[in-house]
Parts: structure tokens; sequence; C-alpha cells
């Protein structure tokens, strides 16, 4: 049975007091997905600050309020209490809702009560009580990283100590051990030269109550990595997913070194991905097992329609900047043809056959990346699916060809996700209902999101010159 919030908030004070907490640090997430916070002493946590909360300019953050209505209410969730692993002075940290201070209102464009809103949203209709996520989210450990943007030079540039392109660097020595370009999965080291540092951050999120599944050098040269995290619900598996996207930053900048979730940081090689597991279940049963295609029930099979029916729009979601395109195409174990599939993994959705078990049975989404707003993304991603349930939509026959080989003729029958952030936007403002069941999306957040990624991110890149034009045209 869930506590009381009064029992909560009791709790929270007194795992404050038992971990010797100096001071508290409240987290939340801004419109495009990254974590802002803002930190008091110990002495002001008290139950008037989980009821009252404490005020800030959200005309400050980006995608909120204009600044003639700039101020805004952060509370503290009393359920979140964690001990931060990073500050030198010992602080407890929480995951915050926003609200307006006068109304006491939910703020409507905080991704976490939109997340909310959609596990209502699923209990309401009688479909599911619970959604579980497990979201697989890669990275590259790089140890150098620059880029510069002016009127008169435009570049980038990375490096890492295994980077394929260091074979014939002067390291005095250069003691090789650099996989290839595609060749990073699994090796043991001294080529998979970060598997200390994962371990270490594995263990870090395991300190701080995030339970790690496994941790893996990834496909890519450069240092690409994945650490998976246990599955949880939809909520606290956003809040997890800030925390681990925190501390593998974290430890990896404790390391002196550097990770990016960027997609797709190096041409030619594969991208970022996150694949995302879910299930359903209503009064402890998984909904998504049964007799049906890879041991999916039926209303698993509808599920599956409902993302591959709306995935144009959820991309926008799921794969929200421009570089994330850059990832979505052929040949780099990144899905963008709209099929599904129990194995393959070039199927934008699969089922994993190594899930036995009825309990353990579940569809993975492998089109989105890392970059995504969680909250946002797990709450589309639902809706779609419980949209396709309500629906009875039908995903149609099984691919379970390898669709990069196939014949063209054949391979232009399949849908595709869209080809590049536009075209995604363009989806989401064509069919976006299904997301404003239940008030979970409004117009305005949909909206705010498509002039936010317009106006921040693609306009600005529709005039940025860069070297590849130089490249193509300069002798024009």
């Amino acid at each position: 049975m869930a506590k009381s919030k009064s029992a909560a908030i009791k709790d929270a004070i007194k795992f404050a007091k038992e971990h010797g907490a100096q001071m508290v640090d409240l987290k939340f997430q801004d419109f495009p997905g990254t974590w802002q916070h803002t930190t008091i002493p110990a002495h002001r946590l008290d139950e008037s600050l989980f009821e009252d909360g404490l005020g800030f300019d959200g005309s400050s953050i980006r995608g909120w309020q204009p600044i003639n209505a700039s101020d805004m209410s952060v509370t503290p969730d009393p359920e979140t209490a964690r001990m931060d692993p990073f500050p030198e002075v010992p602080t407890v940290s929480f995951v915050c809702d926003i609200s307006d201070p006068i109304t006491g209102q939910a703020y409507t464009r905080d991704p976490r009560y939109v997340a909310k809103k959609a596990e209502a949203y699923m209990k309401s209709s009688g479909i599911a009580d619970t959604a579980y996520f497990g979201p697989e989210a890669e990275f590259f450990i790089f140890d150098d990283v620059r880029y510069s943007i002016g009127a008169q030079s435009s570049f980038y540039a990375i490096d890492s100590v295994e980077a394929a392109w260091n074979t014939g660097r002067d390291e005095r020595p250069n003691l090789g051990y650099k996989p290839e370009h595609k060749g990073g999965y699994f090796p043991v080291p001294p080529y998979d030269h970060h598997h200390d540092l994962r371990t270490e951050m594995a263990l870090t999120l395991e300190a701080a109550g995030i339970e790690v599944d496994v941790h893996h050098h990834e496909v890519a040269t450069a240092g690409q990595g994945e650490v998976g995290i246990r599955f949880d619900s939809l909520v606290n598996m956003a809040d997890k997913l800030q925390w681990f996207k925190y501390i593998i930053r974290n430890v990896a900048r404790r390391r002196n070194k550097v990770v990016t979730f960027m997609p797709k940081p190096i041409e030619g090689d594969n991208g970022s991905g996150m694949h995302v597991h879910t299930s359903i279940w209503k009064d402890g049963k998984n909904l998504m097992a049964g007799d049906k295609y890879a041991g999916l029930s039926q209303t698993g099979l509808h599920f599956i329609a409902g993302i591959l029916e709306h995935a144009p729009a959820l991309v926008a979601l799921t794969n929200p900047t421009m570089n994330s395109f850059k990832r979505l195409v052929p040949g780099f174990e990144a899905p963008n043809k709209l099929a599904y599939s129990s194995r393959n993994r070039s199927a934008a959705v699969r089922i994993p056959m190594y899930a036995s078990s009825a309990n353990a049975k579940r569809i993975e989404f492998r089109t989105p990346d890392p970059t995504c707003n969680g909250y946002f993304a797990f709450a589309a991603i639902l809706m779609a699916g419980l949209d396709g349930i309500e629906r009875q939509l039908d995903p149609g026959s099984p691919m379970d060809k390898d669709i990069y080989s196939l014949p063209p003729e054949e391979l232009n029958q399949i849908p595709s996700a869209p080809g590049n952030l536009d075209e995604a936007l363009a989806a989401l403002a064509e069919d976006h209902e299904f997301l404003l069941k239940g008030d979970v999306f409004t117009e305005d957040v949909i909206e705010t999101w498509i002039d936010y990624k317009l106006n921040e991110e693609i306009i600005p890149a529709r005039t940025a010159i860069t070297p590849l034009e130089y490249k193509l045209y300069f002798n024009g």
C-alpha cells in the first residue's frame, strides 16, 4: 500500500537527517529535457517545503513562461529522496514538480506532470494499471571535445584514446588496442579501455539506489558504451533516466573524461540509440504475454500497431534533434523502417526472444535515442500503444527478413520514419489527437514543442555554414 503524503514527507526528512545532509538539492527538468537545479541549506527542509514549494523565475527556463508571468514554484517529491554522490558536502536530492504559485495548479508544460497524466489516463482507461519501461541509453566516452561556431570559422574535434583513427598517433608509446569502426561490440580489455570506468558508473548508480543489469562496450570505436538499468514504472523510470545521465556524466568528469549522449557524434560509425522496452500490466498480470506471434497477446499486437501507426509523430518526441536523423539511416543498427519482428534488430519494433517467461514478455521500440525528454517520450509511447489497443489496430505481418538486404521494390513497401526533424515535427502537427486523450499532452504543449524546435534548432541550422559546404562549393 502506498504511504500517505504526510508519512512520505516525514520519511524524507528522516532520510536526510540519517545521512547527515547539510544541503538540499531540488532538481527538475526543463521543457527540452535537461535537468536544472537549485540548492538550499538542510535547515530549510521541513514539511512546509513539500507543501508550499520554492519560488523561481520560470521565464529563464527554456520553453516555459514569458517574463511578464515568470513566477513559478518548484516542490520536491518526498518519495524521490536520494543522496547525491557528487557534491563535496553531503547533499540530499529530490526530483521536483512545477506549479503555478498563485493557483497552486500543476504546470502543464512540466514534463513530469505530462508523464503523471499518462499513467493516470492508462488507469482510467481500464486497460492496464502499470506500464513498465526499460530504456537502454548508449553513450560515448571521449578524452577531448572541442567545437566553435563563428562568422569566420566553424569546426568540431573529438578524440578518444581507443579511437580507430589513432592507431598511428605518436603516444610514446602507442600501445594499440583501438577497436575498428563497428568493431567495438563486447571486446575484453585491453581493447575495452573503459571497463573500470563503466564499473565505477554502475556501482555509483547502485549506491544511489538505481539497480544495474549490465554494462559493456558498444559497437562503435572511440569509447561507445552502455550501462543497462532495471525497468520501472513510467514516472519512476523517467526520474531514473535523469539520474542515469547525471551520474554517467559526472563519473566520467571525475576521471577527466567526457560523456555525450548525442546520437551521431562520429561520421561513418554506429550512433547511440536508446532502445525502449515496454510492457503493460493489470492486476499483476503481464498483458503483453499470450499465444500469438512471438509469444505476444492480441493486446500486445494492438500495442505494437499503435506505435507503428503513430511512429512518424512519435519520432518528433523520441528522436528530437537534427542530429538524431543522422543515426536513423540504413546500415548502422538504427531502424528507420517501421516494421515489427522477433529477434530482428533491423525492425523498429522487436520482440526480444530471450524473454521466455510470461512475466518477461515485452516489446522493444528501437528507434528512440537518448537525447529525448524521457517524460515526454515514455508518455507518448504509452499513449500510442493504448490508442492501438482502444482502436484494435492491426500491425500487419511481421518482417522477419533482414530489412537492409531487401530488394528495392520490397523495401519501398515498408513505411519509413521521417527523414529529418522538419518532417517529424510536421507529422506531430498532423497526428497528435492520441496524445490529447485525458488531457495528457495539451495543444499548448504540442505547439510549444514544435515552435521551440523550429525557432531554436531548425532555423539556426539553416543559416549556419558548415565545413562540408566549403568542400562542396568553394570552388564551384
